[in-house]
């Protein structure tokens, strides 16, 4: 019975992962890393405790592994300038950001905080705030 419990928890866990999880690799790699290290802690073991003990190990681990991802995504971009990429500023309305360089309104409710936008008129990288 205690098995069941846990296996069902770690289910709705999981379920819940595909609902709301995050939109950077950093997030995304937490997320999945801690639901497949709650699973596998709690079919294991079949308790509570090493469900979490496995859920803590593989969100850091995930974690680390989706900042690789993002670096690796982020090269391909060419190198950062000096002092990393500006932010754009918000613009007064939910998702609608000013570019750093031009002033130019960009729509970036699709984009991911942290994300990179090229500008079109000077071909620069700008973050999401």
């Amino acid at each position: 019975m205690k098995t069941n419990t846990v296996l069902i928890i770690s289910g709705i866990s999981l379920g819940s992962l595909f609902l709301s999880s995050c939109d950077t690799p950093v997030g995304q790699g937490a997320a999945w890393g801690a639901a497949t290290g709650a699973i596998i802690g709690g079919a294991a073991t079949g308790n509570v405790r090493a469900a979490s003990i496995g859920a803590a190990a593989g969100a850091a681990a995930g974690a680390l592994t989706g900042k690789i991802i993002q670096e690796n995504q982020a090269a391909q971009y060419g190198p950062p300038p000096p002092g990393g990429f500006p932010y754009a500023r918000w613009a007064g309305r939910p998702g609608f950001y000013y570019s750093p360089y031009t002033g130019r309104i960009y729509d970036l409710r699709g984009v991911p905080p942290g994300g990179l936008t090229r500008d079109v008129d000077t071909g620069r990288l700008f973050r999401k705030p």
